[in-house]
């Protein structure tokens, strides 16, 4: 998608359901991603337009939600994230949380779980929910995915909400751990590939045999998305 493509686009971004705060964020972050992220974004049609479904994205950056959503929004959906549930309790960011519907998580406690019934009900709702399944930043050096937790498939494969795997490089470079402020101009890839199929593994028991596995199909669809994608030019060439 072209700078030309992405201003185009602004007046058509979704706004039903966005909340007023978190429509403030998104309207307030909007013109960064237009003129000072360059943006490619592929694969919007394997987004569906309606309906429940899940984007499973790599976690690189502190950058990833704001391309992410821009992607989202692009395609059609407005997007729910899991987050810390502190952020709920922070000055204006937990306007936008609150506002936006997004799913928080009390890490390290025995209510983490609640965040997944509060996922489903979402799906129920017909919502767009981002997950990272690697939980956390990648560690790797070169910025290949970690092995995925099981979260995701636990809730593709109870709900059976399709899964579109996505894939970011640049976000790194675009706001490197440590730095506070964005690297500008800086390109970022966002790539979406087909459904991941699990249609296999809907009637079969839930235990840990069949969550690896469509864990391991949904993280072997990213690695896959960004491996295509990191033989283009590099994300920070201008």
């Amino acid at each position: 998608m072209s700078f030309s493509q992405m201003v185009a686009l602004t007046p058509r971004l979704p706004r039903r359901g966005r909340g007023f705060w978190y429509s403030v964020a998104i309207d307030v972050l909007w013109p960064f991603v237009v003129f000072f992220v360059r943006m490619r974004m592929v694969g919007r049609h394997n987004v569906p337009r309606r309906g429940p479904v899940l984007l499973a994205s790599n976690h690189l950056s502190f950058a990833d939600p704001v391309t992410l959503t821009a992607f989202a929004l692009a395609s059609g959906r407005v997007p729910r994230y899991f987050a810390k549930a502190s952020l709920w309790k922070a000055p204006v960011i937990g306007w936008v949380m609150s506002g936006g519907r997004h799913i928080p998580v009390d890490r390290g406690t025995v209510q983490a779980s609640r965040a997944l019934d509060t996922a489903r009900a979402s799906l129920a709702d017909d919502q767009c929910v981002i997950v990272y399944p690697e939980g956390t930043f990648s560690d790797d050096p070169d910025g290949w995915p970690m092995k995925g937790k099981n979260g995701v498939a636990r809730l593709a494969l109870q709900t059976r909400t399709p899964v579109v795997p996505v894939a970011q490089w640049g976000t790194r470079r675009l706001l490197a751990p440590g730095r506070f402020l964005p690297r500008p101009w800086t390109k970022v890839h966002v790539v979406a590939g087909p459904p991941v199929d699990l249609s296999d593994l809907y009637d079969q028991r839930l235990g840990k045999t069949v969550l690896d596995e469509a864990t391991t199909r949904i993280m072997d669809a990213v690695t896959a998305l960004l491996a295509d994608v990191r033989q283009l030019p590099h994300p920070g060439s201008r």
